[in-house]
């Protein structure tokens, strides 16, 4: 009985997870095809397309100085972010419907990236650890991102 007790207390102790990762819920409706950006180094700048007067487009994130592929499409000139070397994403909030309607980067130094036009039901992401940033995006897109979901980590200082 003793032995399976201790085979308990190390089988948690080994499958303790000192991870700081985190996702937030995806919102939106999920139709269309997947994406998901992702880079090993910090993100330091975002572009985000929005048809006029409607919905998100395409969105790009910049990992270090390496642009992702666009996930979505292009639509006239973006809007975009460069972030300064200390600053990181920490929370993302916009609006969805059928489509994501809007988003709002936010950094830890108060700066923000404000995207679309805001209509349908709210929603608010952040990190579960409070040194966690933004690492990577994932969703669904067709006709615009119809899905949206962001994943947070503690990034290495080695990785900056």
């Amino acid at each position: 009985m003793h032995y399976i007790a201790i085979f308990a207390l190390l089988a948690a102790c080994v499958w303790t997870d000192d991870s700081h990762y985190s996702f937030s819920r995806s919102v939106g409706s999920g139709s269309g095809s997947s994406f998901s950006i992702t880079g090993k180094e910090r993100i330091t700048a975002i572009r985000v397309w929005e048809l006029y007067g409607n919905h998100i487009y395409g969105i790009q994130l910049c990992y270090a100085s390496n642009w992702s592929q666009i996930a979505g499409y292009t639509y006239n000139e973006p809007l975009e972010i460069e972030l300064f070397k200390d600053e990181k994403i920490i929370q993302v909030s916009g609006k969805y419907a059928h489509y994501i309607q809007s988003l709002i980067f936010v950094t830890n130094k108060g700066r923000s990236l404000v995207v679309g036009q805001p209509s349908g039901y709210s929603f608010n992401m952040h990190p579960t650890h409070p040194e966690a940033e933004l690492r990577f995006l994932s969703g669904m897109y067709h006709g615009g991102l119809s899905s949206f979901q962001a994943h947070w980590d503690v990034l290495d200082d080695d990785n900056d």
